[in-house]
């Protein structure tokens, strides 16, 4: 099984890094596109998907998240997911890149978009209460307006981003990464940034603190303030996610993933694999052939 990776058309926005379209226009178009909305396929920008009516799940990283009407659904730069249209759901997407978030940091206070998708926690659904959700979607009608306006500003539009922001951010279930100061969340994400880089060549904690010039006990607090969770258990839950990822994105045999991986031989990957998901490699590529 083959997942297609989507990148972001920075053309159609005119390198603007933001788009918003509407669900109804996907599920249209889902058969023109070069890749089925509905299927398996990693993302190298962020979304915020907000449902305005109806039901279904959406598969983030192979686990289906229900959702209803009203929901927000975030989803991460390098996630893979897929869409549900069986209900013919009405709603929003918001996309934005990196690059529109570093942007937008530099002109005015917004929340860290640090990664999240790794914690035990991880919940990328949920439902605002009703003065958030209307505030949410006057924000999100404000930022359409304005991206398709004769004279667009892209300052009124980071403005209008940095206010959903804030307020989907207010409401949200517990967020560890408030916990944090600055310098803690710039070396939370440089971490997580040194980990996508380097898991293939060290699941050592002390590798990562030497590599970002701190101690395996100043990572470890700082990793536990953001996630409830250990330095070296960030980059077991990153080592697996990637190994699930690589195992349906290409099909690989297990002997070949642990080579990759960096694992002396099959066993031990076999091993730590199931350790951490309680089934065999194999057995997780077969059981997500027989889903999809």
């Amino acid at each position: 099984m083959n997942i297609p990776e989507v990148g972001f058309n920075h053309t159609k926005t005119a390198n603007r890094e933001i788009e918003i379209i509407d669900l109804e226009q996907l599920y249209q178009r889902k058969n023109s596109l070069t890749h089925n909305p509905t299927l398996p396929h990693r993302v190298d920008f962020n979304q915020i998907i907000h449902i305005e009516e109806g039901e279904g799940t959406h598969l983030i990283d192979f686990v289906s998240y229900p959702y209803e009407s009203g929901a927000f659904i975030f989803i991460q730069k390098n996630q893979v997911h897929a869409f549900d249209f069986g209900q013919k759901p009405k709603g929003k997407i918001l996309l934005f890149t990196q690059e529109f978030i570093n942007q937008a940091l530099a002109n005015m206070r917004l929340p860290e978009f640090t990664p999240t998708h790794l914690e035990y926690s991880y919940q990328p659904v949920f439902i605002p209460d009703s003065e958030a959700m209307s505030s949410s979607e006057k924000l999100l009608a404000e930022i359409s307006k304005e991206l398709v306006h004769q004279e667009s500003n892209p300052l009124i539009v980071m403005f209008l981003f940095s206010s959903l922001s804030l307020i989907l951010r207010r409401v949200m279930p517990e967020n560890h990464h408030d916990r944090l100061n600055k310098d803690q969340l710039s070396k939370f994400t440089e971490f997580v940034d040194l980990l996508e880089q380097n898991f293939r060549r060290s699941r050592d904690a002390t590798y990562y603190a030497d590599h970002l010039h701190t101690t395996y006990k100043t990572l470890n607090q700082i990793c536990k303030l953001a996630t409830n969770q250990t330095a070296k258990q960030l980059i077991d839950a990153y080592t697996i996610l990637e190994a699930k990822r690589r195992l349906v994105l290409d099909g690989l045999p297990t002997q070949q993933l642990a080579y990759e991986f960096g694992f002396e031989d099959a066993s031990n990957f076999v091993k730590y694999f199931k350790k951490h998901t309680l089934i065999t490699p194999s057995r997780f590529q077969k059981q997500f052939e027989v889903r999809h």
